[in-house]
């Protein structure tokens, strides 16, 4: 799923981005009445590869249409290996079924040809997290701001991994605060400006 989350952080989030995995979102947790999600960035490229045997589109993920285009791009995947557009736009499918293993496996096939796609590294980081693996999620994170300095979605996600899975505080109002330093406008899906949040967070620190 292309990274496209509804614009929020800075002119960075798109609807489907929306850091809630574009067609889905991702609810990572509360913090004083405030939902905050992982965000997926909008389509962009590489998929991963294919898991082997007959391809399985999971009942009622994906309407007709993206059934039909999920099964053409396994089967184009499958005969030119290196077009990167379709192992993304295979892991969009994926990552739209909950198939976050595949849409792994598609995304890293993707990166291993085009490697500096911040959008795709953040939706792989998306997927890590979908997976339990925080520690991969924020890896891709960091390589997504390797890869655009600039890339509010993927500084965002990094900052709420930190938080709700790994439980650093620290850590994350620290990311929070480098996007803040780069994009004073910087604001969460709901409209909450990141330097607001990172006051919360402070402010309950305190009391």
């Amino acid at each position: 799923m292309a990274s496209q989350p509804e614009q929020s952080p800075a002119g960075g989030f798109k609807k489907e981005t929306v850091f809630l995995i574009g067609l889905g979102c991702l609810i990572i947790g509360f913090l004083s009445g405030i939902v905050f999600s992982v965000y997926k960035m909008p389509a962009g490229s590489g998929s991963a590869q294919v898991a082997g045997g007959q391809p399985q589109v999971q009942p009622g993920k994906l309407n007709p249409d993206q059934a039909k285009k999920l099964l053409q791009l396994e089967l184009e995947v499958q005969k030119n290996p290196e077009n990167v557009e379709a192992w993304t736009n295979l892991g969009h499918l994926y990552f739209d079924s909950d198939q976050a293993e595949k849409a792994i496996t598609a995304y890293n096939k993707s990166l291993a040809l085009a490697p500096n796609n911040a959008d795709v590294l953040t939706d792989l980081g998306v997927m890590y997290r979908r997976v339990g693996k925080p520690q991969e999620a924020i890896a891709s994170f960091d390589r997504a701001i390797q890869a655009n300095n600039k890339h509010d979605t993927s500084r965002f996600n990094k900052g709420i991994v930190l938080l709700y899975d790994l439980k650093d505080q620290p850590g994350a109002i620290a990311a929070w605060q480098e996007l803040v330093n780069l994009n004073p406008m910087a604001t969460a899906p709901n409209g909450q400006m990141v330097s607001e949040i990172i006051k919360e967070i402070q402010d309950k620190k305190l009391n």
